[in-house]
């Protein structure tokens, strides 16, 4: 592995497994001191653990706002630095809108964007110090297409694309870049746990690793780039999609077959 955030300080959020876990490993090895942020204690500890000294655990439930303000006071005021903001802690639950709780509906946004924003517009003023210093947003594909089924979640991640572009351009003058990662399907238990429930359109699409992505999280954390998404393929459809709104509705059948039969075979192995 290469060095390229040697002596420089990472927060991810949503770190006690999946591409937060992922990409914590891969900036620690990469030698930053990484700040692992999530809600489960024992997970963060363990991760902490194994990483060794790089690595410190701030159990934080980033949907709680006095929880989010303790978090930033502490690394303000104890750990006293900060170059790298990656926003990546996710929440879904999926179902027609109708089926859905209210308070469920209000934890998506909590989560996947109001915490992005709060947690942003907290570190600025101590990130725009540095001569170089980033902000990550892990969005996804379904921030680019609407996506049936998951209509709270799609709005969350289609917020999160516009705020990050939009904060983008007001530090376009700034030693701050902000980037967003937006990945189709990923194969970690955000998808797998929930399998039955997961619209078959999703699994048509080819699956990343939570190592894939999290590359990606470091590419962006390093060069700037304003959006990474992947797999290649599933951006390029997005982009059609999005220039063409009635083809994601005359392609549905044929991917959600295509889907349906990906899912079959995830859920066999």
């Amino acid at each position: 592995m290469g060095e390229r955030f040697l002596d420089r300080t990472v927060l991810v959020t949503g770190a006690s497994s999946g591409v937060g876990e992922a990409a914590a490993r891969q900036f620690a090895a990469e030698g930053a001191r990484v700040l692992l942020v999530a809600r489960t204690a024992s997970a963060l500890d363990a991760i902490a653990k194994e990483i060794g000294e790089r690595a410190i655990a701030i159990p934080t439930d980033v949907s709680d706002g006095e929880q989010v303000q303790a978090l930033v006071d502490r690394v303000l005021y104890d750990v006293g630095d900060l170059h790298v903001l990656v926003n990546n802690a996710g929440f879904n639950h999926r179902g027609e809108l109708l089926d859905t709780d209210p308070a469920a509906l209000s934890h998506i946004i909590d989560v996947n964007l109001k915490a992005p924003i709060l947690l942003t517009r907290a570190f600025l003023p101590h990130l725009v110090k540095h001569a170089k210093a980033n902000v990550v947003n892990v969005a996804s594909i379904a921030g680019q297409v609407p996506l049936p089924g998951e209509a709270t979640y799609c709005a969350s991640k289609f917020g999160l694309r516009g705020f990050s572009m939009s904060i983008a351009e007001e530090l376009r003058k700034t030693s701050v870049r902000v980037s967003l990662v937006s990945p189709g399907p990923i194969d970690t238990g955000f998808l797998t746990d929930d399998i039955d429930a997961v619209p078959d359109l999703v699994f048509s699409q080819p699956m990343s690793t939570a190592e894939e992505v999290a590359r990606a999280v470091l590419d962006c954390a390093h060069d700037g780039r304003l959006e990474r998404t992947l797999p290649r393929l599933s951006g390029t459809l997005a982009t059609a999609g999005y220039l063409m709104p009635d083809l994601p509705r005359l392609l549905r059948p044929i991917l959600e077959s295509q889907g349906r039969r990906a899912k079959a075979k995830y859920r066999k192995d």
